[in-house]
């Protein structure tokens, strides 16, 4: 690639995940819709229900998020009965993120969302293994020299 194609938009990883993402996100809304959430509300579900009863810290690091976009959406995911926020007794800092009934509830109606994204999306199944396990390496690759830049 010559000097000038370099920093043309087209050819940035970065617009091209971004863009990616953002349109993943259109196809997740009406799914989401239908079940009454949000996609970072749908996010929060997948790690409590895959590890119920999590420090806010916790979630934060799994998903990506600080603590100040993510407690707000903790407390209207709170008013709307999905999970229960409780400060350790022992270390007032610390804020425990566990599952409502509701909350447990509402992963009945999440399982077809996966499968119905995957038809939506155009995509075979080699396809879509194939881009997850890039995008997974990617991120790992890009996680250690972060982690080695602190």
């Amino acid at each position: 690639m010559n000097k000038e194609n370099q920093l043309l938009l087209e050819n940035q990883l970065c617009f091209s995940i971004y863009a990616c993402s953002r349109e993943i996100t259109k196809l997740y809304r009406p799914l989401l819709d239908e079940i009454g959430l949000t996609y970072p509300q749908y996010l929060v579900l997948l790690s409590l229900w895959e590890k119920d009863q999590q420090t806010v810290k916790a979630l934060g690091e799994s998903l990506f998020l600080d603590s100040g976009t993510l407690t707000p959406m903790l407390k209207r995911m709170e008013s709307a009965g999905l999970i229960f926020r409780k400060r350790d007794s022992s270390d007032e800092r610390k804020v425990f993120i566990s599952l409502t009934e509701e909350g447990k509830n509402i992963k009945e109606k999440a399982f077809c969302i996966p499968e119905k994204f995957f038809e939506e999306s155009n995509s075979t199944q080699e396809e879509f293994l194939t881009l997850l396990n890039q995008t997974k390496s990617l991120l790992q690759k890009i996680q250690s020299v972060n982690e080695s830049k602190k």
